[in-house]
Formats: C-alpha cells, structure tokens, sequence
C-alpha cells in the first residue's frame, strides 16, 4: 500500500486539497492553488470559486435595443419557419382547399354551414340542420383562428414567399430586440392583422397566411432604419412593391396587410424609441402590454357588434 508524498515543511498547499503543494496563487481571491484547480484568466489563473463567482455576477450580454443576445439568432426564426411548414404539409395531406383541418385554422369572421353541395349559409349561433357541417367562425367563439390563420397556408407559392421574407429579415431583427421582443413583434403584427380582417374583411370570406407578421417585420425595418438613420430607400421599395401587389391582384387580404404593417410599426416604436437605461425595459414591456390590449379589445368590440 503506497502513500502520497507529503508536501514539505513551509511549503504553500492547495486550499481545495491540503495535500497537494500549490505554488500559484488565484488572481482573484489570492488563495493557492494546485493544477488541477488552476483555469486560466485573462491575466493568470484563478480557482474554481472565483470562476463560479464571476460567471454568475457578469453581466448578460444585450442586443440594440436591450433584449438578451441570442447564441443563435437564425434559431427563432427557423422555428417558426418549421412550424408553418408542419401545417401546411398536414393541410395537403388532409385534401388542400378542402381539407377539415383548413376550415378550423383559417380565420372566418363568421361561422357558415355547408350543406352536402358545398354552399355556405350562415350558421346561426353554430346551429346547422341535419347533413350540414359547421365550419366555426370567430363570432361563434373560434378565436385561436386569429392566431391559426397567420400559420396556415395551402399554395406552395404562399407559404415559399412567405418564408422566404422570414428567413430574410427575421435574424436581423432578433439580433437587434432579441428573441422575446422579436416574438412580441411577431405575434402583436400578426394579431393586429387578424383584428382589421375581422373588422374590415366580408363576414363569410376566410383569410389564411403569415403576412400580417411578415408586414409587420417589414414595418419593423423601416422604423428601426428611421431610428438609426439609415438609407431608407431600399426598404421604402420593398415597401411599395408589397403594397402594390396587395391592392392590384385580387385574392389578396390587404386587411392582413395593412393591420399587421400598422401593428408592426407600432410595436418597434416602442422597442426602438424606449428611453436607454434601467427604465428601457419596464416601458417596453408596459408599451407591448398596451398593445396587445388595444388589439384585444378591437377583436372584443367587434363580437360585440356582430352578436
């Protein structure tokens, strides 16, 4: 049986292992340490205490506009991405248009009934006759299609530009809020937009599609190049060939559109514009809260009128 060599007399030893000789010292504490204890400092070492210490009382890196900064900034939007290509495949995979799955995430201010030709009628407080379907509206109590619909899609061409745009511009915008501002931003954009179709949008007609978000991030750039003093004459292009295609080609929900630009720009007003300093946060945070209750009481208001 073999022993450990102790450390000679006057000789300095590790304060994590008193039997071990340690002749450097933490940078930090100024405690000796052996080396397995050593990790390397900018300047030095220092013991695993110190490095704890520091780790937990450094200050989180943040972004422009004061939210964490992400490790990933692609990773929000490569959710999302994911997200409405799982529903868009279980949509063609139920029957396209005609999938029952579609009639339950599109937004449809009104519910209808459909009888067995396929016509709609209005469903009077979701009570059809026998062999008709339902088909809920948001009147009716069907309000996750408010948030539903800005997920669903059934054209490839639909869903490949929206992603596209997503893919675009949503890791800036993360970079610069971070990522819960950047899903604030998100989820206030699209359901201003869903809040003007129900208001503004034929009571039997369903709108699907992420472009109230995705015009809501467009606004979002304009408003943050406002802010930095940036060349606006790229974004003012992107802006104006959207709209010009929202309001020349038919099918399309400027109602979307426009609720999600004016959302969009609204909420990055707040995030861009929040006094810098330990108030950013609370009025940020106040601001959204005002927000999405200003949205929801639209979306409220307007049940009221359609009751």
């Amino acid at each position: 049986m073999s022993t450990s060599p102790q450390p000679a007399p006057g000789v300095p030893t590790c304060y994590r292992h008193p039997g071990r000789e340690a002749y450097i010292r933490c940078q930090r504490c100024n405690r000796p340490i052996c080396p397995d204890c050593m990790n390397a400092a900018s300047v030095g070492f220092q013991c695993p205490e110190c490095v704890r210490e520091g780790r937990a009382t450094q200050r989180a890196a943040r972004t422009t506009y004061g939210g964490l900064r992400p490790t990933d900034a692609s990773f929000t939007t490569l959710v999302l991405i994911a997200l409405n290509a799982v529903v868009w495949l279980l949509i063609n995979l139920t029957g396209g248009n005609g999938s029952r799955l579609l009639n339950w995430l599109e937004l449809r201010p009104r519910g209808v009934c459909l009888d067995q030709f396929g016509r709609g009628f209005l469903a009077q407080g979701l009570s059809c006759r026998p062999g008709e379907t339902i088909l809920p509206g948001v009147d009716g109590g069907a309000y996750w299609q408010l948030v539903t619909s800005g997920f669903t899609h059934v054209a490839i061409w639909h869903i490949a530009s929206n992603m596209f745009f997503l893919y675009l511009v949503g890791p800036q915008l993360e970079t610069l809020f971070g990522r819960m501002r950047f899903l604030a931003l998100y989820f206030i954009s699209m359901l201003a937009g869903s809040a003007l179709v129900y208001w503004a949008a034929p009571e039997y007609q369903s709108a699907i599609g992420a472009s109230g978000a995705i015009f809501g991030l467009m606004a979002a750039l304009l408003v943050v190049s406002v802010k930095r003093h940036a060349d606006l004459r790229q974004i003012l292009v992107l802006i104006a060939i959207n709209f010009a295609i929202t309001f020349a080609i038919s099918g399309i929900s400027w109602q979307a559109h426009v609720g999600g630009f004016v959302g969009g720009a609204l909420t990055a007003g707040v995030l861009a514009y929040a006094p810098a300093g330990p108030r950013r946060t609370p009025v940020q945070a106040g601001g959204l809260l005002c927000l999405a209750v200003v949205v929801v009481l639209l979306i409220a208001a307007r049940s009221l009128v359609l009751a």
